[in-house]
């Protein structure tokens, strides 16, 4: 069923008037309903979202429906539901959760039917983690997304944000119903792995400014379809991340250590679109991008800090009775001290997260993706921080652990 926002993002689009009857023909729908298109129209107008002249409907170039296509465009690049997202009485309910550290269905008023309901919502759209269900307990994730949301239906108040709960209990509870499952399923297992590859792919790239859509790079990857509107560029990015994703799970299930050749490896796969840096060590000063306060390691000292780091890994993979606290703990570190050493012209986050995802995955923690709910939230804790921030990304790490676990093993389930 065409609704309102879909005709809204196609007159948004096409920018010159249009007809009703245009509109019908590209849903390809029947003239039969043609009176409900010519309503929706209306009520787009009467919203103050469009206009209507002599020549038709055309967009109402506005700061309410620059807004509304942004919220509409990221939806579609990440196959997110805009419909269910922008149903007032939902965005009613986020304004009012966003208001609590967490919610459950004792602190959040509202038929149990439809919380479920907004539940689902949330967990289809990767925007939540629902940390019990008996009863429920849920943290959704605040983002980027959620607030133009917010704004757009003119909530504005203040949002709960950084917090420091700690999820160790819970991951060791999934841990080990993970443990028990894998082993009776394991070739659902692997597919279920396959499933997150891609979404880790498109998540991991877009934070670099990939402009692919996950439904594009579901067709390039699982499909081995090339859409004709795609940059060879772009494509070939999406290509090689995934054979240096692919390399890294068959290292961290062998148990191979990192080693700096292997870093480089990983950088040198990830990066074959630009053969004139791929895998070698940066010889010239570098920035991070609308950040200027990121402290990053002078060319000079990259290779022993470097080898200081790789030192301290070996140290740390030796140890014996190691608790999840300090894996995690640990992770965190290797990832900032990484990034922050950035020893690559380009390619430098990739291949952190590679290089994180490794460790966690080589001490049996599964980890296959950052959800697009905590994205936002992830950039903050890392390269968009003004400064280091290990604290902060010690509980996110958790809260992206423990939503691989609820995910794996919800699909374990199904």
């Amino acid at each position: 069923m065409v609704t309102k926002y879909d005709i809204f993002e196609f007159v948004y689009k096409y920018r010159h008037p249009i007809k009703p009857i245009e509109v019908l023909e590209k849903f390809k729908k029947r003239r039969n309903e043609y009176n409900n298109i010519h309503k929706m129209l209306t009520f787009l107008v009467n919203e103050d979202l469009i206009l209507k002249n002599n020549y038709g409907y055309q967009i109402k170039k506005s700061d309410k429906s620059n807004l509304l296509y942004q919220i509409i465009f990221h939806c579609l690049k990440n196959n997110l539901s805009y419909n269910q997202l922008l149903n007032p009485s939902f965005v009613k309910f986020l304004s009012i959760a966003f208001q609590k550290n967490e919610i459950t269905s004792s602190n959040i008023k509202l038929n149990p039917l439809i919380f479920r309901k907004y539940i689902e919502i949330l967990r289809d759209n990767q925007l939540l983690l629902v940390i019990s269900e008996k009863p429920y307990q849920i943290k959704i994730f605040f983002n980027i997304l959620l607030n133009n949301i917010l704004v757009y239906y003119g909530y504005n108040h203040k949002v709960i944000i950084n917090d420091s709960n700690s999820y160790l209990k819970n991951i060791n509870k999934e841990l080990s119903k993970f443990n028990r499952l894998k082993r009776e399923k394991n070739i659902k297992y692997q597919e279920i792995i396959e499933d997150l590859e891609i979404y880790f792919i498109h998540h991991s790239l877009s934070l670099e400014g990939n402009p692919i859509t996950l439904s594009e790079t579901k067709r390039i990857l699982k499909d081995d379809i090339l859409p004709s509107n795609l940059r060879t560029k772009d494509v070939d990015e999406v290509r090689n991340y995934q054979k240096a994703y692919k390399q890294m799970l068959r290292d961290s299930i062998d148990k191979k250590p990192l080693t700096l050749q292997i870093i480089l490896e990983y950088h040198n796969i990830a990066m074959q679109h630009a053969p004139e840096i791929a895998g070698k060590i940066r010889k010239i000063g570098v920035f991070i991008q609308g950040n200027m306060n990121f402290k990053i390691t002078k060319k000079e000292n990259i290779e022993d800090e470097l080898d200081k780091l790789i030192s301290e890994y070996n140290e740390f993979i030796i140890r014996k009775g190691v608790q999840i606290n300090e894996i995690i703990n640990f992770a965190t570190y290797l990832h900032n001290e990484f990034q922050h050493i950035h020893p690559f012209e380009d390619g430098n986050s990739r291949t952190t997260r590679l290089i994180t995802f490794h460790l966690l995955q080589s001490k049996d923690i599964p980890i296959f993706d950052i959800p697009y709910g905590l994205l936002d939230e992830y950039l903050s804790y890392t390269k968009g921080s003004k400064i280091r921030d290990d604290k902060h990304l010690y509980y996110h790490f958790q809260k992206i652990i423990l939503w691989n676990l609820k995910k794996i093993n919800k699909e374990f389930q199904s």
